[in-house]
């Protein structure tokens, strides 16, 4: 009987007689000298239609005045834009991938709204995720290919409540060269995801203060932008959030309970925020 498994095998880049590149250090960060940053889109839903049931999200305007002077602060330029719809959702982020980055080092993009495991809600009804990241992809956004894009998060991804436990640990003390121009890139890559929370969990946001999680992403930013990499950053956000918030109601099923962020990198160098 013929072996009708199917396998799939990479043939070695070396192997083939390609030439390899001995990148000086530098090459491990990525190019953040362009004359641009680059923009910072924020997406800020707080209002929603009254036939798919979200309430007011209270407090959102704090997160996006706080995102605004963080991110304007690096130099970034910041575009907000309130109360979207689905398609207006896909719009922006078409519009923007369709602009010509080659002057700019980067690209973030901010969605304060409402969400569940892959989705995120406009004002209208809800739209995956990657239908919004879709656009800048590789293939499709070619001045921005090889450029770090980040795309942060500020929603719930489902229903449960982190109860937390106790610990017996004690407590946390604080403690470029050009690109060659023919090298191929995955289209997937150089994307990082900085969630809120993590899959399947809700999202706490306080009606005064804002979230959680962009208090804790603003505040850390401000401290270590110009200090440490991305991930050192999101690493210390995630522990701030998880550390030094805890949900207080009178009823119990939401009371004391925790929240950690998530951060998913596809990013194929280290982000630093100065040159």
């Amino acid at each position: 009987m013929a072996n009708t498994e199917i396998t799939v095998d990479s043939k070695s880049i070396q192997s083939a007689g390609l030439k390899i590149f001995h990148r000086t250090k530098s090459a491990d960060s990525y190019k953040m000298d362009y004359p641009e940053m680059g923009l910072c889109v924020i997406i800020n839903n707080e209002n929603f239609n009254s036939n798919i049931d979200m309430p007011t999200r209270s407090g959102t305007d704090v997160d996006a005045a706080n995102l605004r002077e963080t991110f304007e602060s690096l130099k970034y330029e910041v575009r907000e834009t309130k109360d979207v719809t689905c398609e207006g959702m896909k719009q922006i982020m078409k519009n923007v991938s369709e602009e010509d980055h080659s002057q700019r080092s980067s690209f973030v993009c901010v969605i304060l709204s409402h969400g569940e495991e892959k989705a995120i809600y406009g004002t209208d009804g809800c739209v995956e995720l990657k239908e919004l990241t879709y656009f800048f992809k590789g293939d499709k956004c070619r001045s921005l290919t090889g450029k770090p894009k980040l795309f942060i998060i500020q929603a719930c991804r489902g229903t449960e409540a982190d109860c937390s436990v106790e610990t017996d640990s004690g407590p946390v003390a604080d403690v470029a060269d050009e690109d060659v121009m023919w090298q191929k890139i995955p289209v997937e890559a150089d994307f990082l995801y900085a969630y809120s929370t993590a899959p399947g969990y809700c999202s706490w946001r306080n009606k005064r203060n804002g979230s959680w999680f962009i208090q804790s992403l603003c505040a850390v930013f401000k401290q270590y932008a110009h200090k440490l990499e991305i991930m050192q950053i999101l690493t210390r956000v995630n522990r701030k959030v998880a550390t030094e918030f805890e949900s207080f109601s009178s009823d119990v099923d939401l009371n004391a309970k925790k929240q950690v962020p998530c951060i998913m990198s596809m990013l194929t160098k280290e982000l630093y925020f100065s040159p």
